[in-house]
């Protein structure tokens, strides 16, 4: 269902057996009727997408789809496990057999013996996507089943119909999130806040010393006029120690666009007021080869980099590397807003959708990112910003509140299962 739950799963890969992700929508043996299953669903979503951007109508398509989505407000507090037509539709089609093959692929682990001859413990099943943990419970999967959230806040359908009586346990990337599950009816016992699992090789250790060190450089880039460091240098000296002399890297903004390609047009507009201001740009056009080349049809001589992966983890390995010397993460609040405990300040492009809306008020509420303002003059907001040390101050509150240990918090909780 596009970047978001692939790129929760890419960092836990290390944790499995084998190193690798099954993917549920594409794996060797996937019967035809699951697949359409989920190439029409993903298809409809990206068109939804994508078909926002026409005045009125795209609007009023997607308002009516995005209801199905909707996350109610939290306040007041209530009652909400009452199960919506989302779910309904998801697990009709699960009764009917959707995921069957999956789980029954999966579930062989419970007859592995092991050389002593005993008999030995399922492994357990994570899924960073709601819809594989039901299946999973709903054909027996004998091992224990995760879900991995991603987004900031999620709506019911995140909780199974029979919330009270699931077994299915969530690894929550906020506290929110586990206030959440508990309305919605899941079992505070069957819910642990671990953060959300951001790339192991962005972090180092539990001591963090990639991080420290990618962001002690990023800090003299977006504090150019020293004002933050006027009222914050015994900030960064306890958490970061002594700074470098002077930047490893040019200024660099990153701008991404989601699976479905929404918003590259700002990209183009980034590009084109920016390219000559001394700024490194670059582009995330993911996996899709028509972004890439809307990229650079329309940057052809201008001074810009565009990432492309031949498939999802090559595309996943050069963002990542990429990251370690972005001062500047410009993308709509996705799964992305989590990287903001990496020191990286976001710019906030308009939400597309429910979750993408919670994901913003959560990130403006932390202080870990700002709006865009209008793209059409960058060149002008931007570099105020940086005189006044907006975006070093972002930086700062999200490597200091946010939280980086997801992946190790992960790892400990099943290591004990």
């Amino acid at each position: 269902m596009g970047y978001g739950h692939q790129r929760t799963a890419f960092p836990l890969k290390g944790l499995t057996t084998e190193g690798k992700i099954i993917n549920a929508n594409d794996y060797p043996g996937i019967p035809k009727r699951d697949r359409q299953i989920w190439e029409i669903t993903r298809r409809f979503y990206e068109f939804v997408s994508k078909f926002k951007r026409i005045p009125l109508i795209g609007e009023f398509v997607f308002f009516i789809f995005d209801q199905f989505q909707k996350i109610f407000s939290f306040y007041p507090k209530r009652n909400l496990s009452k199960s919506n037509l989302q779910l309904k539709e998801i697990f009709s089609l699960i009764k009917k057999g959707w995921g069957r093959d999956l789980i029954e692929k999966l579930a062989p682990h419970r007859n592995e013996v092991s050389g002593a001859g005993l008999k030995r413990k399922p492994l357990p099943l994570v899924s960073t996507f709601f819809v594989p943990a039901f299946m999973a419970e709903y054909f027996n999967y004998p091992g224990e089943i995760f879900c991995v959230v991603c987004d900031a806040d999620i709506s019911r359908t995140w909780a199974p119909l029979s919330p009270k009586t699931s077994r299915i346990k969530y690894f929550a990337p906020t506290e929110r999130v586990i206030e959440r599950l508990k309305l919605y009816g899941i079992k505070e016992e069957n819910i642990f806040l671990t953060g959300y699992p951001l790339p192991q090789n962005l972090i180092g250790d539990k001591k963090l010393e990639i991080l420290k060190n990618n962001l002690k450089y990023r800090l003299l880039n977006l504090d150019p006029e020293k004002r933050f460091f006027k009222y914050y240098q015994p900030l960064t000296k306890k958490y970061l120690g002594d700074l470098p002399s002077k930047p490893n890297h040019p200024l660099t903004l990153m701008f991404a666009v989601g699976g479905a390609g929404a918003q590259k047009e700002i990209g183009i507009k980034i590009v084109k007021k920016l390219a000559s201001e001394g700024i490194k740009i670059i582009l995330i056009a993911g996996i899709k080869k028509k972004i890439k080349e809307y990229f650079k049809k329309n940057t052809r001589g201008l001074d810009v980099e565009i990432i492309f992966g031949k498939d999802i983890e090559d595309y996943f390995q050069k963002f990542n590397q990429a990251l370690k010397q972005t001062d500047i993460l410009w993308t709509k609040p996705s799964e992305l807003s989590f990287y903001s405990a990496l020191g990286i300040p976001i710019i906030i492009a308009p939400s597309i959708g429910s979750q993408e809306e919670f994901n913003k008020r959560w990130l403006l509420k932390s202080g870990f990112g700002l709006l865009q303002e209008d793209p059409n003059y960058v060149e002008q907001w931007l570099f105020d910003w940086l005189k006044r040390g907006y975006l070093a101050e972002a930086a700062m509150q999200g490597f200091v509140e946010g939280e980086k240990l997801g992946i190790f918090n992960i790892s400990r909780i099943l290591a004990n299962k």
